[in-house]
């Protein structure tokens, strides 16, 4: 028992939240929890009005959730959720002997990256990029139109001609092109 609570502690300190945070983290989980049993489903998230209309809110969702489960308890939504925190520039500064912060840019490119990549090869292919593009405009641009701006941006980032993009490709795109 005390080795869990250990590990846990452990895993808070690790994404250097400070109590307060993990408090007001706590009680947002707590309030989405409608079954009242320390986990949450997917239900629970769909029922927050910012995921619900969010063209890739499901996608979103699902990245709380490893493979298989329908559950999430309060570790797995903090580690999910430290994905989205800044970089404090003592992090930028760290230890190059110890593991990435999930909070590090290649940490967040990945995160982005697996959004698009649907069916989890490790690429991400012109189909799955057209479904990603569909969910985020709608019938706002003609199937033509979507199918250019996917063929320019595979053409673009493909750097092996496999016609598709793989993580090493999506990094350097966005290298480019983010601060």
């Amino acid at each position: 028992m005390f080795t869990g609570v250990y590990n846990f502690i452990y895993f808070l300190i690790s994404l250097t939240v400070s109590h307060s945070q993990i408090t007001r983290l706590y009680s947002r989980f707590t309030s989405l929890d409608k079954g009242e049993n320390g986990t949450l489903c997917r239900e629970d998230f769909q029922r927050i009005p910012e995921l619900a209309i969010n063209p890739l809110g499901d996608r979103i969702i699902n990245t709380f959730f490893p493979e298989g489960e329908d559950q999430v308890n309060f570790r797995g939504f903090m580690r999910t959720l430290a994905h989205f925190r800044p970089i404090d520039d003592h992090e930028k500064n760290k230890d190059p002997n110890v593991s990435e912060p999930l909070n590090s840019r290649n940490n967040k490119l990945l995160f982005a990256f697996r959004l698009y990549d649907l069916d989890k090869d490790d690429k991400i292919s012109r189909d799955e990029l057209l479904q990603v593009l569909r969910m985020m405009v709608g019938v706002n641009i003609s199937d033509d139109q979507l199918g250019s701006i996917a063929d320019r941006t595979i053409q673009e980032a493909d750097q092996d001609g496999d016609s598709c993009i793989s993580f090493t490709e999506f990094i350097k795109v966005n290298f480019y092109t983010s601060p």
